[in-house]
């Protein structure tokens, strides 16, 4: 026997709570990475914490801006949330990812991601861009209401995928590790003051060391302490990797 639980109207907004809180790779590993002041369009400026918030045209806008992330995604399994600002409108915001040779400014207003074979996007109004052409996927966003999109991407299927405020909406696109070149999370914006910012950043496990250096690093406060542990230096380093 088993039995279904519903969310009622008295515990609906609790339930919806509940379920915000959840995300893929929860019980992988934080994952440190930013985006990259060294590789983005001169019309989008970093600022906050480790370069997390991404302001794209500070002034007005005549194009289309980008910056790519730290993160060389291949081999490996992740997943990252993009809290968009209440401005939400223009001709395309967009997230997703590709390679090192998507485009990060143009004097146009397009969608940049999905634009050729280099990269995959999703744009705020519901589509899906890859090598030139677009599907519906979602509903469009709604305009001047702040949201948060995830992306889950998945080396060994192939696979990434989109969620939005909590919600999974399914997988976007396949086949993207056929790809031989390193990809890397990619957002683009064409609209004039608008802001995006990573937020939560994770990956799954590699191995057993991987994960026992998880547990190590949650003990530890900074890398004077690594230095203090009984360990190999190689064993060190490798720790210190993954400290924030």
């Amino acid at each position: 026997m088993f039995s279904v639980r519903f969310c009622g109207k008295s515990r609906r907004s609790r339930c919806k709570k509940m379920a915000a809180q959840k995300h893929p790779l929860q019980y992988g590993s934080e994952d440190h990475w930013t985006w990259n002041k060294y590789d983005k369009s001169h019309e989008v400026k970093l600022y906050g914490m480790r370069n997390m918030t991404a302001h794209f045209h500070p002034n007005w806008s005549n194009g289309t801006a980008g910056v790519r992330g730290t993160r060389i995604l291949n081999y490996g399994s992740y997943y990252w949330e993009i809290k968009i600002s209440q401005r939400i409108f223009g001709t395309s915001m967009m997230f997703g990812i590709g390679t090192k040779r998507t485009r990060l400014h143009v004097d146009a207003f397009v969608n940049m991601l999905g634009e050729d074979d280099q990269s995959w996007g999703l744009s705020h109004k519901g589509l899906l861009w890859h090598n030139g052409k677009w599907r519906q996927y979602t509903k469009p966003f709604r305009e001047n209401e702040a949201t948060t999109i995830g992306l889950l991407f998945d080396w060994k299927s192939g696979t990434l995928t989109y969620l939005k405020d909590g919600l999974n909406l399914g997988v976007a696109f396949t086949g993207i590790n056929k790809v031989e070149e390193d990809l890397y999370p990619v957002i683009c914006s064409t609209a004039a003051k608008t802001e995006m910012t990573l937020g939560v950043t994770r990956r799954a496990f590699v191995d057993l060391q991987d994960r026992c250096r998880e547990v190590i690093v949650h003990q530890i406060q900074d890398e004077n302490e690594v230095d203090n542990l009984p360990l190999p230096n190689k064993i060190k380093c490798y720790i210190k990797e993954a400290l924030p």
